[in-house]
């Protein structure tokens, strides 16, 4: 009589797939993590690459402490359009009218502090009450006209640029008061003793190492929370070491120079502001929604109306400070301040990791999607590119950008 002996040897793990196995698991790992977050930190990547491309090729001359500052004062205000326009993108929609938005609150504010000698802190609520209204009008029309953003902006990029020609009869008009043009040019002050840094910027760099990675930690937890993927322990750790050095180096650029630009701690206030809303408040979850899937959204209870509407009057807001930190840079009001920045806030915002057709993107992509531009245009301007063939690279990069997206898309949905 014959009996059947069943083989009770567990069987071998896969080698590697726990990641207490050999390199090539390990490797394997880290491979698959990179693979999952490739929309969040493909541009990252890029940027690094970009910034080392340029280093290499200006001798070192794109990271000067000088030039680091410039860098960040020069492209401040493309970066505060590309943060409002992140949010208009995410909820599916379009706005062609911040370049000219932001040079008719550049006419407004030179009318009233140029002209009328209002104080400028007065000046400064006026013009961003300007922008929200512009927004808010704009938004309406939108949300509850029902009527197609293209269309709706694209007439607000007529009208605006109209009305700045007529508020300025067709001429620059400044100077700005010191105070307004300190916001937009100034540093933050000394403090302390000699140190041969910046004492103010190296204490700010430090708290900054210390927010992200407590928010990058308490981000893995929640992940884990919800039993969602998260990065191997070890690339995550690899993050936070490049996040860390990231920072680090930016922060010893600027304390060996004049410090940290006042622009900047406004550029920062934003970023954490609106990252802060899009990760956690109901209303970033609800442009999300709307931008994602819009019939499901309203059968959810999303008013989406009143949130397409907020979306517009919070970028008019924004353009406003843009205007303002525009005008404010150069001292001056000019009919012809602005033009193309809608299309270097999109470009940004699509470099960025925004999705066309909505509900996709991060505040911090429309970020380093705006610097990905600002350290083209600037490494080009140092290597003498001139500015023809850099219409055409930052055309090639978009497309790339985009084609990339749409690749990633197919990959992870096959």
């Amino acid at each position: 009589m014959s009996t059947d002996v069943t083989d009770k040897t567990p069987a071998a793990a896969p080698p590697g797939r726990n990641g207490a196995g050999t390199g090539d698991g390990l490797l394997q790992l880290m491979l698959d993590g990179m693979r999952r977050n490739m929309r969040q930190y493909g541009m990252l990547i890029a940027l690094g690459l970009i910034v080392a491309l340029f280093a290499v090729w200006t001798e070192g001359d794109l990271l000067l402490p000088r030039n680091v500052s410039n860098l960040v004062v020069q492209n401040s205000y493309i970066l505060i359009l590309a943060i409002g326009m992140m949010l208009v993108i995410i909820a599916g929609h379009i706005d062609l009218s911040v370049g000219s938005l932001t040079a008719f609150v550049g006419s407004m504010a030179a009318v009233f502090m140029v002209r009328n000698d209002l104080p400028w802190p007065v000046a400064v609520l006026l013009c961003l009450a300007v922008g929200a209204i512009a927004g808010a009008v704009q938004g309406w029309f939108i949300a509850y006209g029902g009527l197609p953003s293209f269309i709706v902006t694209l007439a607000g990029m007529l009208t605006f640029r109209g009305l700045t020609e007529i508020f300025l009869d067709g001429q620059t008009l400044g100077p700005f008061p010191k105070g307004l043009q300190t916001t937009a040019n100034g540093f933050l002050p000394e403090v302390g003793p000699n140190t041969n840094y910046h004492n103010l910027t190296l204490l700010l760099g430090l708290g900054l190492i210390a927010l992200v990675v407590l928010q990058e930690v308490r981000d893995r937890r929640r992940q884990q929370g919800f039993a969602l993927d998260v990065l191997p322990v070890k690339l995550f750790l690899l993050k936070l070491v490049a996040l860390t050095a990231a920072i680090l180096t930016v922060t010893l650029l600027l304390a060996s120079y004049k410090g940290a630009p006042i622009v900047l701690l406004i550029l920062g206030a934003l970023l954490v502001g609106f990252g802060y809303v899009m990760r956690n408040a109901v209303i970033g979850r609800h442009i999300y929604a709307i931008g994602g899937n819009l019939p499901a959204a309203k059968l959810s209870g999303v008013r989406d109306k009143k949130v397409t509407f907020l979306v517009f009057l919070n970028m008019g807001m924004l353009a406003a400070l843009a205007g303002l930190v525009f005008a404010a840079r150069f001292s001056v009001a000019s009919p012809k301040a602005g033009l193309n920045f809608e299309l270097e806030a999109i470009a940004a915002a699509f470099i960025g990791g925004a999705s066309m057709s909505g509900g996709v993107g991060t505040v911090l992509g429309a970020v380093i999607g705006g610097l990905v531009l600002g350290v083209l245009n600037n490494g080009m301007n140092l290597v003498g590119v001139g500015t023809d063939w850099q219409q055409v690279i930052k055309g090639l990069v978009l497309l790339a950008a985009v084609g990339f997206d749409v690749w990633n898309k197919r990959k992870v949905g096959s």
